[in-house]
């Protein structure tokens, strides 16, 4: 059995899906129901080892996503890590990021980078996933872009090789699946760097209108993220945002490696997503 954290996101949820069809019997856990999902479905916090446990017992396999809570303070890695070996899990792949690597040292990704190491001092099998970007960032605008075709944001030239989510869940099915990945870490990016300038013009091919861009200072975006994430996790994302390192502008061939295709353009992730834009 193959048990998926963070099951209603936008990673987890694709993934359960694959799973689910290649035959696997999958737990998914999040916060909040999902009669939706089809399989079996626990209602437990990635942040609370002890109620983590009763969707534990049985399983094989791990997709650890840490919550938003677990990225600056809670229980210890160790506290869920220990909760899965003594459930009998035997292997775990952990959804990390980028900046565990890039910028170990920044507040906003520390707790990833000390997630990463106690995988690693588990004593299980792991396997570690880093993203950059996720084109589904660009969902912040969909309200702008619905009620006046129009995206607001920072470093409009600065480009990123942003993925799509659901090319994640699919390395993650993976890695979950096949034999050969213990020990491994996959950087996984999109296939081209895309600034948010060019970003909202695909938004706007997506859904058949000019969609105009308007550059803020990172002064105005702070203002506008912290309304809604914390502020180390907010001055970390836009550092790397406006001043990335050559490590997170590169494209990564891992998803190829893994899927034996090349990764999702934003341009088609805008598409099939342009529902929520129009």
């Amino acid at each position: 059995m193959i048990v998926v954290t963070g099951a209603t996101g936008n990673v987890g949820r694709p993934l359960v899906t694959a799973l689910n069809a290649a035959g696997e019997q999958v737990t998914a856990v999040s916060r909040r129901p999902a009669p939706d999902l089809p399989v079996r479905h626990v209602q437990a916090d990635v942040g609370d080892a002890e109620g983590l446990r009763p969707a534990l017992e049985g399983a094989d396999a791990l997709f650890l996503l840490i919550g938003a809570e677990l990225h600056q303070a809670g229980e210890p890695p160790a506290a869920v890590l220990d909760a899965a070996k003594a459930a009998g899990v035997r292997r775990v792949v952990l959804l990390s990021s980028q900046g565990a690597v890039t910028r170990p040292d920044a507040v906003s990704h520390a707790r990833l980078h000390t997630f990463e190491e106690a995988v690693r001092q588990s004593g299980l099998d792991w396997t570690l996933l880093r993203p950059g970007g996720f084109a589904s960032n660009s969902f912040a605008w969909a309200d702008s872009v619905r009620a006046h075709r129009t995206v607001a944001a920072p470093f409009a030239d600065v480009a990123l090789p942003v993925i799509d989510p659901a090319d994640i869940a699919a390395a993650a099915a993976v890695v979950l699946r096949e034999v050969g990945h213990a020990g491994r870490a996959y950087d996984l990016t999109g296939p081209a760097a895309v600034s948010p300038r060019e970003q909202a013009a695909a938004l706007g091919e997506a859904i058949g209108a000019e969609v105009r861009f308007t550059e803020l200072s990172r002064a105005e975006a702070r203002a506008f993220m912290t309304r809604f994430m914390p502020e180390p996790v907010v001055d970390g994302t836009l550092d790397i945002l406006g001043s990335p390192r050559p490590a997170e502008q590169r494209v990564s061939p891992d998803v190829r490696t893994l899927l034996g295709r090349d990764p999702g353009t934003f341009a088609q992730w805008a598409a099939r997503n342009a529902a929520a834009f129009a």
